[in-house]
């Protein structure tokens, strides 16, 4: 009869523990999924700035002369839409798990050469703010796709607008391009519900690729 208590004591024991640790092990799992949700999110932040920046440095100030000559940006309109239309169709990719309406901003922005030994690329202050651009059921209503008389991008200017593609030369001082995403990133499975009891239901991603610009052929 004793070892029968006894048993019955350890099971019980055993239950309590397990059922104390059991919300430990689950807070963790969720944590582990959620960041492997989070990174995939941020791969494709970073791959669309990258994209962004590699058609900002390639455009220069939109010349259609050979080797994109300072004097002439007769196509300097174009340049922000096609760099805004690379980055979303990055993000609007089949294998990308961005959300665009939780895109805040795209910024592009202009880097220049700091002036020490280093030679390090720093922004100059002047920018381009491109900002969300839905109707109410989520559709596109920004500007007009580049080449597209009816396809509207998800994104239009917004303020500042400070840096005009018609400035942008590739000749020294040295000067960039930067590309700059702010997202909002909702947590997906069920610890977000957790993280929300403690005020914070979302993560603000940001990132960010500077290029130089390509420099006009001689």
């Amino acid at each position: 009869m004793r070892r029968l208590l006894e048993r019955r004591s350890q099971r019980g024991q055993s239950l309590v523990e397990f059922a104390m640790i059991l919300p430990v092990i689950m807070f963790l799992l969720l944590g582990m999924v959620e960041m492997g949700f989070a990174i995939n999110h941020n791969t494709s932040i970073v791959t669309a700035t990258r994209q962004g920046a590699r058609v900002g440095a390639e455009l220069v100030n939109g010349s259609s002369k050979t080797g994109h000559p300072c004097s002439d940006s007769s196509g300097a309109a174009t340049v922000d839409p096609q760099i805004i239309a690379a980055v979303e169709g990055v993000l609007t990719s089949p294998g990308s798990p961005v959300a665009v309406s939780q895109v805040t901003q795209i910024v592009i922005f202009e880097v220049k050469d700091d002036g020490t030994a280093a030679h390090n690329m720093t922004p100059s202050g002047n920018k381009n703010v491109w900002v969300s651009s839905v109707d109410g059921t989520g559709h596109p209503t920004g500007t007009l796709l580049p080449g597209s008389t009816t396809q509207h991008m998800y994104f239009a200017p917004g303020t500042p607008s400070s840096y005009p593609a018609s400035g942008r030369c590739g000749t020294a001082p040295a000067s960039g391009i930067g590309i700059s995403i702010t997202y909002t990133y909702k947590f997906i499975t069920p610890l977000g519900a957790i993280v929300a009891s403690l005020g914070a239901s979302q993560i603000q991603m940001t990132d960010q690729t500077t290029m130089a610009l390509e420099p006009p052929s001689p």
